[in-house]
């Protein structure tokens, strides 16, 4: 395999996680948020993994062209989870309606954190290709001497 390639593997890894880990930070971060810009409570998000980026220039269909032999991950787009949101009585609640009940967020914290730590354990693995990749491609050059 080549060692470039390897590289671009690792590292869309890391940059695919780490936007993953982004977006569960924002699921967390807004677990108590009951009303949002677009109206209503925050909808959990989820990062969606892709083998093919999107392209939009010339430029960049070409670059991928070039280099489709690389299988690279990329987060094609971060979508909005359709499960309702978990209504809870707090008649006290200035966003409660008629009959005493919040809608809130349809987020589970415990589920998120276990998300976060499988991004980042991923993230952690890339990262570790990443560095070994590197190793070799130095012992190579250190072979040249």
């Amino acid at each position: 395999m080549d060692l470039l390639k390897s590289l671009k593997i690792s590292a869309s890894g890391m940059r695919a996680n780490l936007k993953r880990s982004e977006v569960i930070n924002s699921n967390i971060a807004n677990a108590q948020t009951t009303r949002t810009a677009e109206g209503g409570p925050y909808r959990r998000k989820q990062a969606v993994f892709g083998a093919e980026p999107a392209r939009d220039s010339f430029s960049q269909i070409l670059e991928g062209e070039l280099d489709a032999d690389a299988q690279t991950v990329h987060v094609t787009e971060v979508i909005e989870d359709s499960k309702p949101p978990i209504l809870k009585y707090d008649p006290n609640h200035p966003d409660a309606n008629d009959e005493g009940y919040v809608a809130m967020p349809n987020i589970n914290t415990v589920v998120e954190m276990a998300d976060l730590l499988q991004a980042q354990r991923a993230y952690e693995a890339n990262a570790t290709s990443l560095n070994v990749t590197k190793r070799m491609a130095q012992k190579a050059l250190e072979i040249g001497r």
